[in-house]
């Protein structure tokens, strides 16, 4: 066994896989960017080397820069993590040619499925079954669109190299291919430096299942069952769990042997996970499985499998990778309960997802459930990485009883300033779809709107404002208070009135908090309920910019590059009418005309760096 490990990576994957090296008393080296420089994984490791400035595609994404600071701390292996140069076949190589040890399957299995197209047609010839489309060198506007029109609309545009859900749209008429096609190809070039993409039939109730497979050197592969990750919005996971709701052991038997046939293949090594689409239209059948893709690294939702196999898939990692044989062989492998996985992310459900950054001045994840974080309260969120900041895992003896702990445990998130989708995460779970088990990749599309609703906070909550506001104050023994106003020998009121998002509201007081809050100023306090953070004020807040409000100005919600302008002083646009797209945390976010109007100024231009709360347009209403 290797000595010491590098993780080129950054936040939770950097740190669980630090978990595993210290447990098996292996030496932890961690790489930074200018903006980690005093982040939890630099912390927590034996030897932390700088890397470069903030942006990943200078330092992260660097081979070279990993390789040196492997060099300058002694480090005998590297793991890659996930994405960044997880995936990266030319790294691998480099890795290798240093004399390093390469946690991850060898460069020529990354390469033969690092290409949807080429790894389809390959699955192909091996005898897995694939989602019928096109898988075409010709990758002309025209060519593209006519082979859609062949397949049959809806369709789903999906980038040669992409993964994540980058890169991915789905066109329900020809009228829309055009601009899908070059918002594609726009994002998969900005995330893979590669803009090709394939046209698959667009399936009408699809579920995401995935297997975890492992090879080592000796040519043995075995699956360690199945995932289910149909609940995603905009193809990005947001509830992973396992075992899929509803899966059959003959649909079982049929996906994991065609997961193992598919890493046989390439000649696998290391952990890998081979996606499925299924369409369940009729429950889960073994003949309407058919093969996505094969991710080459280890996935972010592996906790689930190694919750209900009770098998550490790091420590699998680092043994193969070491020339050892799998630990277990195919029916040494069982599985127990059912498990499932929340992503906690750093963004505002109630805007349309945009991203939230800033100081963690509050930070609490719940007991009681698995925690795998990347951050520490005092720790800073910023605009350059994925917006993901933790995981929450629960294990249970059954699905009910797994869904009911991880939606409580969604519930009891504490986060402030930073907004995160807790509460949107444990409404998900509660949905009566997702409950029964009755989920496929649109369910939180259908119900997004009730999904997303800006929640209200109960009357225990308004009481804990009510109790937080007159505690401030009780120590003040003149008859005036900020709460309560002038008044002369009067009886202490039972409701005091407050400001909650600029709007005043009566809070009754409270004997004593039944909720958990946190003071950020004085007059204000922040209340937690339900995942969500409510803001009470004894004064209203003072106006903002507006946003792409009524008023006609349009700001940038985040901080981001601009990578589009499609309007021009004069122009007249209609409401709803792309105007500018922002690109922020590795995704892109359009800024739509609030009204029927007229633009009479552009602010910003393609490749500008904005800051949040910038403006960027003015448009006079019609």
């Amino acid at each position: 066994m290797f000595r010491s490990v590098l993780v080129a990576n950054r936040g939770e994957i950097a740190r669980r896989v630090f978990a595993t090296a210290r447990r098996m008393g292996i030496g932890t080296v961690a790489v930074f960017s200018d903006a980690d420089a005093g982040a939890a994984h630099v912390r927590e490791a034996d030897v932390a080397v700088r890397i470069g400035p903030a942006p990943a595609r200078d330092s992260y994404l660097i081979g070279d820069r990993i390789l040196e600071a492997a060099r300058a701390s002694g480090a005998e292996a590297i793991h890659p993590g996930y994405g960044f140069l997880s995936e990266n076949a030319q790294f691998a190589e480099a890795v290798m040619a240093a004399g390093l040890i390469w946690i991850g399957p060898p460069p020529a299995a990354i390469r033969a499925m690092g290409l949807k197209d080429a790894a389809k047609d390959l699955m192909q010839k091996a005898g897995v079954p694939v989602t019928p489309g096109y898988l075409g060198a010709d990758q002309a506007a025209e060519t593209l669109a006519r082979e859609a029109a062949r397949i049959g609309y809806p369709v789903l545009i999906k980038a040669v190299a992409g993964g994540g859900g980058k890169g991915m749209r789905r066109v329900d008429a020809a009228e829309d291919f055009a601009a899908a096609l070059e918002s594609c190809r726009r994002e998969a070039a900005a995330s893979f430096g590669d803009d090709r993409v394939l046209i698959e039939t667009y399936v009408a109730r699809p579920r995401h299942i995935e297997v975890q497979v492992f090879g080592d050197t000796r040519g043995n592969v075995v699956h360690l069952f199945e995932r289910d990750c149909s609940l995603q919005r905009r193809h990005q996971k947001v509830i992973e769990e396992a075992p899929a709701p509803g899966m059959t052991e003959a649909a079982r038997a049929a996906v994991t042997q065609a997961a193992v046939k598919a890493a046989q293949a390439v000649g696998y090594q290391g952990a890998g996970t081979v996606e499925f689409i299924a369409d369940a239209s009729e429950g889960l059948r073994g003949d309407r499985i058919w093969f996505m893709e094969m991710n080459t690294r280890l996935q972010v939702e592996h906790p689930v499998t190694e919750m209900v196999t009770g098998l550490d898939l790091v420590e699998w990692q680092f043994r193969v990778a070491a020339g050892e044989p799998l630990p277990r062989t195919q029916d040494q492998i069982t599985l127990t309960g059912h498990a499932l996985e929340a992503r906690l992310y750093a963004e505002t459900p109630a805007t349309g997802f945009l991203p939230s950054i800033g100081r963690l001045e509050a930070f609490r994840l719940p007991g009681g459930v698995r925690t795998d974080s990347g951050v520490e309260a005092g720790d800073e969120i910023t605009s350059f990485y994925d917006p993901m900041i933790a995981k929450l895992i629960a294990h249970a003896p059954t699905r009910e009883q797994a869904i009911a702990e991880l939606a409580a445990a969604c519930e009891a998130v504490e986060v402030w300033p930073v907004r995160t989708n807790a509460g949107f995460l444990a409404r998900c779970l509660e949905a009566p779809d997702f409950i029964a088990g009755s989920v496929d990749t649109g369910l939180i599309g259908q119900d997004l709107e009730t999904l997303t609703a800006s929640a209200q906070p109960s009357v225990e909550a308004l009481a804990t404002a009510g109790w937080a506001f007159r505690a401030a104050v009780s120590a003040d023994a003149s008859p005036w208070t900020a709460i309560q106003g002038f008044r002369l020998n009067a009886v202490p009121a039972s409701d005091t009135r407050l400001f909650l998002d600029g709007a005043p509201i009566a809070c009754p007081i409270g004997a004593a908090p039944s909720r958990s809050l946190h003071r950020i100023e004085a007059g204000a306090v922040v209340v937690f309920e339900g995942g969500e953070a409510f803001v009470f004020r004894d004064q209203p807040p003072a106006g903002g910019p507006g946003g792409a409000a009524g008023d006609g100005q349009v700001h940038a919600p985040m901080p981001g590059k601009v990578t589009q302008v499609s309007v021009k002083a004069g122009d007249a646009v209609a409401k709803g009418q792309p105007l500018l797209v922002l690109e922020a945390m590795k995704m892109e976010h359009t800024l739509a005309a609030p009204f029927d109007g007229t633009v009479d100024e552009v602010l910003a231009s393609v490749g500008a760096q904005v800051a949040e709360g910038l403006l960027l347009a003015k448009l006079t209403p019609a």
